[in-house]
């Protein structure tokens, strides 16, 4: 009956540590989606495509990258291209692929969703979902679906042996940083005149603006800043995962489920629920490990039941 109580010690750590990195993107990606939903009503299914842009952006700053220029052959036009090395590392990657991705996010807000504004989620829903698979398709057309490589940072190669396991130094920055970045802007969104003023800004835009407060500027801000924390997970990622088009689409499902449990909209609830969930995930691998590819799924079932706003979200 309690058979899974004489698995190894090491079995246990090692599957908990995967949890918690998974917990890691997972928390990160649902607070990125929270930031959105709660701030802007938009279901943002281009998330997905947004993390995996960020582990390309940090792949093309390091590999540098092919600029397609027109050339005249035999008398007609061609394209040739020419490669614009870079070795940028990660440390650069960290910070240059969120800002460049959420420039992106801003610049699709402006142009596109901020034309829905007023209208039902759904259709939001339904153009972030064509904006991932066009992306998605772009890349996976030009670098295949096999995956790309991403060294990890020497400084942040080894690890250390804990006697019970080894425990590499990469996982611990990743939870490291993944836990600076969440807390860091729950704090500034919650905690802060400026995430007061936001706040109040997306629900009632018109009282904040009478105040010479620029609404839209703050809207196009907010949308920037959710896309480019999922870019700096999938900067994190790069090396664990590879860089892969399809990297997003595999993950962004199980995120959603993640934003229902924890509550759409609730920042705290996803980040926590982020990190639960991948524990929780990484134990069931080792007690049923044909259950650990749904086990968040029954969660949110559960959650639907007996609780629809999710544990940390406000009934409507």
């Amino acid at each position: 009956m309690f058979q899974f109580m004489h698995y190894p010690p090491q079995l246990w750590f090692g599957q908990l540590s995967l949890g918690l990195i998974n917990g890691s993107f997972y928390a990160l990606l649902s607070l990125g989606l929270a930031v959105i939903f709660g701030m802007l009503n938009i279901v943002n299914f281009a998330h997905g495509a947004v993390y995996m842009l960020g582990a390309f952006c940090a792949w093309f700053l390091l590999n540098g990258f092919d600029i397609p220029y027109p050339v005249l052959v035999h008398g007609h036009l061609a394209l040739a291209s020419a490669h614009l090395p870079s070795h940028l590392n990660m440390w650069w990657a960290l910070f240059l692929s969120p800002l460049f991705v959420g420039i992106f996010g801003m610049i699709l807000q402006r142009t596109m969703l901020r034309r829905l504004d007023g209208l039902e989620p759904i259709y939001g829903l339904l153009l972030t979902f064509g904006l991932a698979a066009i992306i998605q398709g772009l890349l996976q057309n030009a670098y295949g679906s096999s995956g790309e490589p991403y060294d990890i940072p020497g400084v942040l190669s080894g690890g250390h042996n804990l006697g019970f396991m080894f425990l590499p130094n990469y996982r611990i920055f990743v939870v490291v940083a993944s836990s600076i970045v969440c807390f860091g802007t729950w704090f500034a969104i919650e905690r802060t005149r400026f995430g007061a003023t936001l706040r109040a800004a997306t629900e009632n835009p018109k009282l904040v603006q009478a105040f010479g407060i620029n609404v839209p500027l703050m809207i196009t801000l907010t949308y920037g800043l959710g896309v480019a924390i999922a870019a700096f997970a999938g900067v994190l990622a790069a090396p664990i995962y590879q860089v892969n088009p399809t990297m997003g689409a595999d993950l962004i499902v199980v995120v959603f489920a993640v934003v229902v449990i924890g509550g759409m909209g609730s920042i705290l609830g996803s980040i926590i629920s982020g990190y639960m969930l991948g524990l929780i995930e990484g134990v069931t691998k080792v007690i049923y490990p044909q259950a650990s590819g749904v086990i968040v799924f029954v969660i949110m079932a559960v959650v639907l039941l007996m609780r629809p706003s999710g544990l940390f979200g406000r009934a409507s």
